[in-house]
C-alpha cells in the first residue's frame, strides 16, 4: 500500500528550501518520492494535508522522560510510577512533532525498557537512544539516580555497567549543575583522567558520548577526554569551538531548561538555590550559544525536558530561543532534525524529507519558516508513513 501526503508546503532541509503545494509517497514505511505534480498510484491511501507545512519529524536529543517537569523538589515515587509517568510524556512528545529523542538519563534502567516496548509497537512514543544511568563523582551533579564513580578504574567499571544494561550512550557529568543542591555551574567534577576512562568504554564499544558540562574547565577536560557532545555548555571560549569543529563535536545547548526556571522563579515553588544559579549564568548561557553559532560549530536541539516548567510539549520552543538568540527559523529547523540525526547517527535514515529515508513527519498548521512559533502547534504526527497523532 502507497500513502500520498498531498497539497503540502514541504522544509526541504537539506537545499534549504520550500517545496510548495508537494507532495510525499511512502511505500513500506519509508519515503518513495518528494516533489510536486506527482503520479498518484492508483488506490493510493490519501492524506490532504490543505496546505499545512510538512517537516521531517523533530528531535529532542536531551529529555528525561521519567521526570515530572515539576518545581524540582524531589518527591518519593516508586520506579512503576515513574514508568508509568515516562509512557506519558512520551506520548506527549509525539504528540508535538517529536518522532526520535535521546534520552539523557533515567533511574533504574527505565529508559531500556522503554526503548524495548517502544521497538516493539507497545507503547505510543518516538523511536528513542538511551543513556542508563549517568556517570558521576560521589556527591556530584546527578548523584541521587546516577551511577557514583570515583577514580579511572571506577568510571571505566561505571561505562561497562551501562553499556551490558543496554545503553546506547555513556553520559558523564563533567561538573555540577543548577538543580543538585551544593554544587556549582561552573565547578569541574569528574577529571580528565576519569572522563576518558569511560569514554574510552563507550567508543570501544561502539558507542558515543556526552556530557552534563557548564563550566569551562570541566567541559575542557571532556573534550581532551575525547566527549562526542557538550550538553548546556553555560562557559566556553574560542579554544572550545576550535577543539569541537577539528574533533567533530555537537553542541546540545538547552537554552530552554535555565529559561523556565528563571521565568516561573520561587514564586512557583523552585527552590532558591537553583534559581539563584541559573540567574547568575543565563547571560553567560545565551552568550556563549550565539558565539558557537556565529564560529560554526555544529548545534543539535535538545530541551531537557523534565526540568522545572520544561514539559514535554515545548520540545519546538528550543527552536524559538534559538532564533531569538541570532538563529533563522531554517537554522532552527535544520538543529531539530537534520544536525540532530547526524549528532544520533541516523542521518542516511532520518532528519530530513528524502526518498528512502523513514517517512516520519511532523505538519504544522502554519509556515514555521515565516514565524518560528508555528512549532508550537503541531497538526499531525506521522511515523513510518501512518498517521499516529
Amino acid at each position: 500500500m502507497i500513502t500520498a501526503l498531498i497539497h503540502a508546503n514541504i522544509v526541504d532541509v537539506i537545499n534549504e528550501t520550500l517545496i510548495p503545494d508537494g507532495s510525499v509517497l511512502v511505500e513500506d514505511g519509508l519515503i518513495k518520492e518528494v516533489g510536486t505534480g506527482l503520479s498518484l498510484p492508483e488506490g493510493a491511501d490519501i492524506v490532504d494535508l490543505e496546505g499545512k507545512t510538512l517537516l521531517p519529524g523533530l528531535f529532542n536529543c536531551h529529555v528525561h522522560v521519567c521526570s515530572d517537569a515539576g518545581t524540582g523538589v524531589r518527591q518519593p515515587i516508586s520506579q512503576a510510577a515513574q514508568a508509568i509517568r515516562a509512557i506519558g510524556n512520551l506520548k506527549t512528545l509525539l504528540a508535538s512533532g517529536v518522532t526520535y529523542i535521546r534520552e539523557a538519563g533515567a533511574p533504574a534502567y527505565i529508559d531500556v525498557d522503554l526503548h524495548n516496548a517502544q521497538e516493539a509497537g507497545t507503547i505510543a512514543a518516538p523511536q528513542m537512544q538511551t543513556s542508563c544511568r549517568c556517570i558521576c563523582m560521589t556527591g556530584g551533579h546527578g548523584h541521587s539516580e546516577g551511577r557514583e564513580a570515583d577514580g579511572p578504574d571506577d568510571c571505566r567499571k561505571a561505562a561497562r555497567e551501562q553499556l551490558k544494561a543496554g545503553a546506547n550512550w555513556i553520559k558523564v557529568m563533567a561538573t555540577g549543575g543548577v538543580m543538585t543542591k551544593g554544587v556549582e555551574p561552573g565547578s569541574p567534577q569528574l577529571t580528565e583522567e576519569e572522563l576518558r576512562a569511560a569514554i574510552e568504554e563507550a567508543h570501544k564499544a561502539g558507542a558515543k558520548t556526552f556530557t552534563h558540562a557548564q563550566g569551562m574547565e570541566g567541559i575542557k577536560n571532556a573534550l581532551r577526554a575525547g566527549v562526542d557532545s557538550i550538553e548546556h555548555g553555560f562557559f566556553m571560549d574560542d579554544w572550545c569551538f576550535d577543539w569541537m569543529k577539528e574533533h567533530n563535536v555537537f553542541f546540545v545547548p538547552t537554552l530552554a531548561a535555565p529559561h523556565w526556571i528563571k521565568v516561573y522563579g520561587t514564586g512557583a515553588g523552585i527552590p532558591d538555590y537553583m534559581v539563584r544559579k541559573v540567574e547568575n549564568t543565563i547571560e553567560a548561557h545565551k552568550d556563549t550559544f550565539r558565539r558557537a553559532h556565529k564560529a560554526g560549530v555544529k548545534i543539535a536541539l535538545g530541551t531537557d525536558a523534565g526540568t522545572p516548567f520544561n514539559h514535554f510539549d515545548k520540545t519546538a520552543f528550543e527552536a524559538v530561543l534559538m532564533v531569538e538568540n541570532g538563529m533563522t527559523p531554517m537554522e532552527a529547523i535544520r538543529c531539530g532534525t537534520i544536525h540532530a540525526a547526524e549528532l544520533l547517527g541516523v542521518k542516511d535514515t532520518h532528519g530530513s524529507v528524502t526518498p528512502g529515508k523513514k517517512a516520519d513527519f511532523a505538519v504544522f498548521a502554519k509556515n514555521p519558516l515565516e514565524d518560528v512559533n508555528a512549532l508550537l502547534d503541531c497538526a499531525m504526527t506521522v511515523l513510518g508513513g501512518k498517521v499516529v497523532i
